[in-house]
């Protein structure tokens, strides 16, 4: 098997996803699972990134990521004040930034050896966003997993207005 850099990166984004994984199945605090599942949701983005889909990739991360998982971390934080727990969570800030730090180096490694040199092949048409749209709604398109992220949404809100009700 030949190391390239898109295998590097593949085995980085694998381990961040099955790590991720892990970290919210076997711990133990709310906030570090939230912070696992962060870790995985970047994963598959940037495994979106290796297969050349950008797109799914920034849809990843700002419906994932920016969403879903931020909605769990702030419903976290504010039943823990409200429970009165008080506890310093910032003490392994240094790790998180060298963590930060060599993610931010392996995309910028990654996105300069697979996008240096490289043209477009073709001009992009000016109804792609048009045709993006007919595809998400299209019955032989993505109308299934559109409805299910849907859902998938809906389902998070319902949750996080039981939790606040109940608190």
């Amino acid at each position: 098997m030949l190391i390239t850099p898109i295998t590097i990166a593949f085995a980085v984004f694998a381990i961040f996803c099955l790590g991720g994984a892990l970290g919210v199945v076997l711990s133990r605090n709310l906030v570090h699972a939230a912070l696992y599942l962060v870790l995985a949701l970047f994963g598959v983005a940037g495994f979106f990134i290796l297969l050349e889909a950008p797109f799914l990739a920034i849809v990843q991360i700002l419906v994932y990521v920016g969403a879903i998982a931020v909605l769990i971390t702030i419903t976290i934080m504010v039943t823990r004040r409200i429970m009165g727990i008080t506890e310093n969570v910032n003490r392994n800030w240094p790790i998180g930034l060298l963590a930060a730090a060599l993610v931010l180096a392996l995309l910028g490694f990654t996105l300069m050896g697979s996008f240096s040199g490289v043209t477009p092949l073709a001009e992009v048409p000016p109804d792609t966003v048009e045709q993006i749209g007919r595809a998400f709604v299209a019955h032989q398109g993505f109308l299934v997993p559109f409805e299910l992220a849907s859902v998938l949404l809906l389902a998070a809100l319902i949750g996080a207005i039981v939790v606040a009700r109940d608190a």
